[in-house]
């Protein structure tokens, strides 16, 4: 009997969690909140953004091509040394 009711009262302790937990996610307080937050945050970052330097572009040009038409490339005699066995 003791262990019928302490599976219950476990249940009704759950249970009561998540309607809690739903009730306040759903609320219109932690909606303001929520929503108040990321205002701020965006505020923070155009603060931040304006105030940040801008860097010259000084990689103009900074890459070369070479041409290596280098025709002494390494053979391979791969299937020469099968043949051979």
């Amino acid at each position: 009997m003791f262990k019928e009711i302490k599976y219950l009262i476990y249940l009704i302790v759950i249970v009561f969690f998540f309607i809690f937990s739903i009730k306040y996610y759903i609320s219109d307080d932690y909606k303001k909140k929520y929503f108040r937050g990321l205002e701020s945050h965006q505020n923070k970052i155009l603060k931040y953004a304006k105030n940040l330097p801008v860097l010259n572009n000084d990689t103009d040009k900074i890459i070369t091509y070479v041409d290596n038409n280098n025709a002494s490339k390494k053979k391979y005699k791969f299937w020469e040394l099968l043949d051979n066995d």
